[in-house]
């Protein structure tokens, strides 16, 4: 972002085009960045269940990386049209730097970090935890009592397919 954003806007100003813009967390109208911070809980909750689906649970044969590029692409591009409150970033670093290059130094709203940082960790902490009640697996090492979903169903499948077979 540090590299990008100065790069980006001298390529834009050469050839006359609109400025890049970024995320932008609104003080005024979000003091304590609640109303921001939960549009970025939410699409990073979003965007993480949506990566895990694509790389892990889904399988396009030999053109899956080229699908699941496209399809998070298309994801994202649709989380900033949806909560478009924050920007969102969707990215911590991305929200501070773009601050850091519009405005010359670090943000002094507490918004912006619970914004950027409390609330985007905590959506993909959220989205990790549904991820393991539905694959199984651990959180930070350690194996939930709940879960996981996804076993039950090939479990229930299985026995079908052999009760199937003995009736045969």
């Amino acid at each position: 972002g540090l590299v990008a954003f100065p790069l980006f806007k001298l390529v834009a100003s050469t050839l006359g085009w609109e400025p890049l813009g970024g995320p932008e967390f609104d003080p005024v109208d979000d003091e304590e960045g609640i109303a921001s911070g939960f549009s970025e809980f939410a699409s990073m909750v979003l965007l993480m269940i949506m990566i895990y689906a694509v790389n892990w649970e889904l399988d396009f044969g030999k053109y899956h990386y080229w699908i699941k590029q496209t399809m998070t692409a298309v994801g994202i591009r649709y989380l900033i049209e949806t909560f478009p409150k924050a920007g969102p970033a969707i990215n911590p670093m991305l929200g501070t730097t773009w601050y850091i290059f519009k405005n010359g130094g670090y943000p002094h709203e507490l918004g912006h970090y619970f914004t950027y940082w409390v609330a985007s960790c905590a959506g993909a902490i959220f989205a990790s935890f549904l991820y393991v009640v539905y694959a199984g697996g651990t959180l930070f090492g350690k194996t939930l009592p709940i879960g996981p979903i996804k076993e039950v169903k090939a479990a229930k499948e299985e026995s079908k397919d052999k009760d199937s077979k003995k009736k045969k």
